[in-house]
């Protein structure tokens, strides 16, 4: 015999059903979204391949990365201030960013070249310097970071003419090899990396470490992991950009392959590191390296000198997840997001 469900029981279960998926929606609705990282991203674009990685996993980032702008700098490899500006224009480009995120022309020289001339009306790095300043100064609640990966001529001389936003940004470093001696971008303006040491700003040195495993430099990959991940990865843009050994690309994925085409190798098996994405990467997602505290040390004479006394402290990082970091990398392609102009 058929039972008959009470249909004062059936509406009373209804109903209940109803309101709690009405409740729990609008409670979704209401949570307040974590707000996003707020940076400039100071960079040699035209020095090898690593900016390049970097520049595009922010630019795809779109849910983690308020991009406030690209500022350039030019280092001992890539050509000169207008080579590095044309390769991150290429870049932004494929990431359907150009135009839309601002991109200024930095330092040519050194610190000790420019220093003296920041209070004049023009002096070299005055577009990037100037956008620093004013993105410092901006009523913003939000952080600024300052995620260099070159020489740091441009944030020492935005330091340099408005002390005052020292305390307004944080700056994120890929550089050194501390506690060793050299590095690239160090070595092109150690200058200007110990007159940002000496100042109040917040600083977080993000380690290379040549062929140690603690550092940046373990994030290695190889040209056949590219060609076989990167081709046609990436927003498709109709206009192709010429790459800067030639050809035609349309992706940013096609033009990764052409770059490590294009490159030494290191080590074995010959593999090259991404450091600058190690450095994006980590503002996306902490976890992905270790941090510890220690005094500021200053360089003399190409030797790290500790100062245990010094009661400014820094930032350093080590000890990278590469596979974590790479396996991110990988799905920004695949789940992109383009950041958002403001």
């Amino acid at each position: 015999m058929k039972k008959t469900f009470p249909i004062f029981l059936y509406l009373m279960v209804l109903l209940f059903s109803c309101t709690g998926k009405v409740e729990d929606t609008t409670e979704e609705e209401v949570l307040p979204v974590e707000n996003k990282v707020r940076l400039i991203y100071d960079t040699d674009a035209n020095n090898e391949l690593d900016d390049q990685f970097a520049l595009i996993y922010l630019l795809l980032n779109g849910e983690t990365f308020d991009l406030e702008g690209v500022t350039v700098n030019a280092t001992k490899s890539g050509g000169d201030i207008n080579g590095h500006y044309e390769e991150a224009k290429r870049i932004m480009q494929l990431g359907l960013s150009y135009e839309k995120i601002p991109l200024f022309k930095g330092a040519n020289g050194s610190f000790a070249e420019i220093q003296g001339t920041v209070a004049s009306g023009n002096f070299d790095g005055q577009e990037a310097v100037d956008f620093i300043i004013e993105q410092a100064n901006d009523d913003n609640p939000e952080e600024l970071i300052l995620l260099a990966v070159g020489k740091l001529t441009n944030v020492a001389l935005a330091l340099e003419k408005d002390p005052s936003i020292a305390s307004k940004m944080r700056v994120v470093w890929l550089g050194s090899n501390y506690p060793q001696p050299g590095e690239y971008n160090q070595d092109n303006d150690t200058v200007s990396m110990n007159y940002v040491l000496n100042t109040q700003v917040p600083f977080e040195m993000v380690t290379v470490r040549y062929g140690e495993p603690s550092g940046t430099d373990a994030v290695k990959v190889t040209q056949a992991e590219i060609n076989s991940r990167m081709p046609g990865l990436g927003p498709q843009i109709e206009t192709p950009i010429v790459g800067r050994h030639g050809g035609e690309f349309h992706n940013f994925g096609d033009y990764a392959v052409n770059l490590f085409e294009h490159i030494e190798y290191h080590g074995d098996p010959p593999s090259r590191a991404l450091f600058d994405m190690v450095a994006a990467a980590i503002l996306k997602n902490p976890v992905w390296g270790e941090k510890r505290e220690i005094s500021c040390p200053i360089l003399i004479e190409n030797q790290w000198v500790e100062r245990p006394e010094n009661s400014r402290k820094i930032v350093l990082w080590e000890n990278f997840d590469r596979d974590a970091v790479m396996d991110d990398f990988y799905q920004s392609f695949i789940d992109y997001q383009i950041v958002n102009p403001k």
